[in-house]
């Protein structure tokens, strides 16, 4: 089946089912699924607006809330993780997975389902590694500090993956695994975004919980997106026994739903022509959830994930082929994910503006339905009984300089990483700029910037599109022999990488793009890349 995948949506989903419309009308090619790496901005209304954690500059309504409404309803069926720019308060409803509107399924923080055949897992968020090890404490209305820890990736999600025994077709994660450029064509990625450098040099960019999990289920496919520069890589996976089969990960990131940009990519997946085309559950992953259910943590302390260390009875949560059994017996066979989505906010009115609401926390009626099913705890029913209970507010019992602190994590709690650099700590260009002075003006002030009623033409707005085959080419570095051995054993020949580069990439034309308006002082450290400013204002 043919797979689109695309990189940093930035809510332009108008944008992005027009370009697949422009696809098939000029290539009669239909993907038959979407995936997107994060950074999608299912925006309601405004008060998701003020949930996100960006300067008010960048707040706009932009097109979600016409597929949530009913209004529009998407094209292909579009499954998604978060990224660090997100309605968090929207997200969080759904910690387990879910629709977010029709036809739009959200992984939650970290997830695993099938679609014909092909078992498609996730986690959501960037690293961070002094949240790493804390519990899903955050929830609406967030403060400065907790707008931004809503989003940071948890051991406790890593942990629940790695449980996983079962092969892994595709994985999507938001920011990079640490050391997938040394698997590809650095030299060009470097010459691309020449800021990567230092973090490239001293191995610190990525997330070493990705790292972590990309060597753990060393999928077929591992999808990214955050660093807005598109990234192909492949990567051999040692064996740990003689036994043992030689699996290798293709590796591709994405850039963001912009003019000119590499945010998109046609992939051909193999798959079970047998299979129906509902998204379905993955039984041994509901199996996961069930045995590790007792491990939630709903407070901001950190904790430690259980080990054979001496220090806990139990560290293996893997489940049996007779758990697996009794969750397709509980669910009689039928796998299929209920499309029971319901409108659980207000949807934003152009004509009837309401800048002013404040966000709220909400139990989804989905994760209240999924939670019964399987017998699992509603994290956000949980952190409503604590906040009752008093030992949970939702935010930070003290102010956090989080931003400035070492990449290690504070002196009191150390961190199991050595850096937390999931983005940039260098001056990039191409970064959006969290303001520390704004103090709560950027929780409150939002701009409504919905997109046109009037889809552009297309043929005026698009240029080439290119389709990728199911062996993705990877060019390597000059320096690296073994990655070029890798590749041809993988089938992978020169001739398709050198056809394959001198074809043009599947871009959007449209705007002005004269450069950027000058290098900008970074007062954040270790904060994603976003948008250049003058591209912004393209859109």
């Amino acid at each position: 089946m043919k797979v689109a995948v695309a990189g940093c949506c930035h809510g332009a989903l108008d944008k992005m089912y027009e370009t697949l419309e422009l696809l098939q009308q000029r290539h009669n090619v239909r993907p038959d699924l979407l995936l997107c790496c994060g950074d999608f901005q299912a925006v309601r209304n405004e008060a998701d607006l003020r949930c996100m954690a960006v300067p008010a500059k960048y707040r706009h309504m932009q097109t979600f809330y016409r597929y949530y409404s009913g209004e529009k309803k998407a094209p292909v069926l579009t499954v998604f993780i978060g990224g660090n720019h997100e309605a968090s308060n929207h997200l969080q409803e759904l910690p387990y997975g879910g629709w977010v509107a029709p036809n739009i399924y959200y992984l939650g923080y970290a997830g695993v389902v099938r679609f014909r055949g092909v078992r498609i897992g996730g986690i959501s968020g960037i690293f961070k590694s002094h949240d790493y090890r804390k519990g899903h404490f955050e929830c609406p209305p967030y403060n400065q500090q907790t707008i931004r820890s809503a989003y940071h990736v948890r051991s406790i999600e890593v942990f629940k993956l790695k449980q996983l025994k079962r092969p892994i077709d595709i994985f999507m994660s938001h920011d990079w695994p640490r050391s997938i450029y040394h698997y590809g064509n650095k030299k060009q990625l470097l010459k691309m975004k020449s800021f990567f450098r230092q973090e490239v040099e001293s191995n610190t960019l990525g997330s070493p919980a990705a790292s972590e999990l990309l060597q753990h289920l060393k999928p077929t496919y591992w999808f990214s997106a955050h660093l807005h520069v598109k990234f192909a890589a492949f990567m051999q996976h040692q064996t740990n026994s003689k036994e043992e089969l030689p699996k290798a990960t293709k590796f591709l990131a994405l850039d963001k739903c912009l003019p000119h940009r590499d945010f998109l990519q046609i992939i051909d997946i193999e798959h079970d022509p047998s299979a129906g085309d509902s998204l379905e559950y993955d039984a041994e992953w509901i199996a996961v959830l069930k045995a590790t259910n007792s491990l939630i943590n709903v407070t901001q302390s950190s904790w430690n994930m259980p080990e054979k260390n001496g220090l806990h009875a139990k560290w293996d949560y893997s489940v049996t082929e007779e758990a697996i059994k009794e969750v397709l017996e509980e669910l009689n066979h039928n796998l299929k994910i209920p499309c029971n989505f319901t409108l659980t906010a207000a949807c934003y009115d152009p004509s009837k503006p309401q800048k002013h609401v404040e966000p709220v926390h909400s139990i989804n009626p989905q994760t209240t339905e999924f939670c019964a099913q399987f017998g699992l705890t509603d994290i956000n029913d949980r952190i409503q009984q604590a906040k009752e209970e008093g030992s949970v507010r939702g935010e930070y019992e003290e102010e956090e300089e989080e931003e400035e602190m070492d990449s290690t994590g504070s002196a009191e709690e150390p961190s199991e990483y050595n850096t937390d650099n999931s983005g940039l700590s260098s001056i990039n260009p191409d970064e959006i700029m969290l303001d520390e002075e704004g103090g709560d003006e950027d929780l409150s002030t939002c701009s409504v910037d919905p997109s046109p009623d009037h889809p552009p033409d297309f043929s005026a707005s698009f240029s080439d599109i290119r389709i990728m085959p199911d062996s993705m080419a990877v060019s390597s570095d000059d320096a690296m022999d073994s990655t070029n051995e890798e590749l041809e054993k993988s089938g992978v020949s020169k001739q398709v990488e050198e056809k394959s580069l001198s074809e043009r990439p599947l871009k959007r034309i449209g705007g002005n793009e004269n450069g950027n308006s000058g290098i900008k002082k970074i007062k954040r450290r270790n904060q994603a890349i976003y948008a250049a400013e003058d591209e912004d204002k393209t859109e």
